[in-house]
């Protein structure tokens, strides 16, 4: 019984030891596994908060070239998606029956200056002897009458040739400005002037400033004007604007990359379309460059207005789960938790906060994959900075 006596109190020695040794080696493994987490403090300044709208390009001036007299065009004399001069010979229409048409009314105005010679001789002739009584009054009447009328059939042939004149100069098309031409409608031997051939044979655009059109809700545009507005009166008052760039345009192109110039607005519709409730305006970009060509599709970037002492966090450190908006905060045991938050406006990288973190606050940057809450955490301050 002794012997059984002693062999248990071993036993239990050797099983309290072996516990209390792994108790042991237990709590200096958590010690060794503190993790270090890259952590930030909260930044705090004034940013901005952007409106993009979607629009479409133009040149300055969009001219189309058109061909207003019907024929077979004969010819093509510029280089498709080049530069042309004003006044540059573009197309060529067939001139045979135009200059035939000429010829004709220039035949009709011979015709009539001589019947004005007939009638005015005429005329001289009958009046000395209608003063002496030698005739009567009626062929006096009768030979003035002829002669008004050769005249005035004179004028009408005339007028008959300027037309005509006119109409084989529509034979040569021209460009009506300096610009880049587009592709041609018509090829050469074609038909042109009559439907269902092209009219419209070409566009030539001037691309010096390019135009960007595009609608604003009407509520937006009120926000607009008196941003502009305000801009416009604190230069005129010699105070400096809350913001340098509040009430440019920035013009994002669709690679995402921003237009190297910004744009104001020249134009805006004179009333709001009742069916969509919006209101066509318009910007201008200086395009120096000539990188940008009219048809291309873009964002109009603004400022629409300045929030002060925002705060604001990495975007990359807000989850976004079912709904709710997160970000693990470390306190200041260490310790992490997940805290819901509001986001405001984003900003380059960063969110703006509205509700559920202060300025001091430091949260997770990286990592949150590996912790939950509760867990204590080597916090490794890292400095953020908001992307240029």
């Amino acid at each position: 019984m002794l012997r059984n006596h002693t062999l248990k109190i071993i036993l239990f020695s050797v099983i309290s030891l072996a516990i209390s040794s792994c108790s042991s080696e237990s709590d200096k493994a958590q010690g060794m596994h503190v993790l270090k987490i890259p952590v930030i403090e909260v930044l705090q300044q004034d940013v901005p908060v952007y409106s993009e709208f979607i629009g479409q390009t133009y040149g300055r001036q969009d001219i189309p070239i058109r061909a207003r007299v019907d024929g077979f065009l004969e010819g093509m004399y510029f280089n498709e998606g080049e530069r042309v001069k004003k006044n540059q010979l573009l197309y060529k229409i067939e001139p045979q029956s135009l200059t035939a048409d000429l010829a004709a009314s220039e035949s009709k105005v011979v015709e009539a200056e001589s019947n004005v010679v007939n009638a005015k001789s005429d005329l001289d002739r009958v009046k000395p002897l209608a003063e002496m009584n030698a005739v009567s009054k009626s062929e006096l009447d009768n030979a003035n009458a002829r002669y008004k009328s050769a005249l005035a059939q004179l004028e009408s042939a005339k007028a008959n040739k300027k037309i005509t004149s006119i109409s084989l100069s529509y034979s040569e098309v021209r460009s009506p400005i300096d610009g880049l031409i587009g592709i041609t409608k018509a090829k050469v031997g074609e038909y042109v002037g009559k439907d269902p051939n092209p009219i419209i044979l070409n566009s030539v655009s001037k691309i010096d400033t390019i135009l960007v059109r595009f609608y604003v809700t009407e509520e937006v545009y009120l926000k607009i004007a008196r941003i502009f507005k305000k801009a416009i009166k604190d230069g005129a008052e010699g105070r400096k604007v809350k913001s340098e760039d509040k009430g440019k345009l920035d013009l994002i192109l669709a690679d995402g990359s921003t237009f190297d110039h910004t744009g104001i607005v020249d134009f805006v519709d004179n009333r709001i379309d009742a069916n969509t409730g919006s209101l066509l305006a318009q910007a201008s970009f200086p395009n120096p460059d000539k990188v940008l060509r009219p048809g291309l599709f873009a964002k109009i970037r603004t400022i629409m207005d300045i929030r002060e002492d925002a705060i604001l966090v990495p975007q990359r450190a807000v989850q976004f789960v079912q709904g709710k908006t997160n970000v693990l905060v470390v306190d200041k045991e260490n310790k992490v938790e997940y805290r819901s938050v509001v986001t405001g406006a984003k900003y380059k990288n960063v969110w703006e906060v509205k509700e559920g973190l202060k300025v001091g606050d430091k949260i997770v940057l990286e990592g949150a994959q590996k912790l939950r809450t509760g867990m204590i955490i080597d916090p490794v301050v890292k400095e953020f900075k908001i992307s240029e």
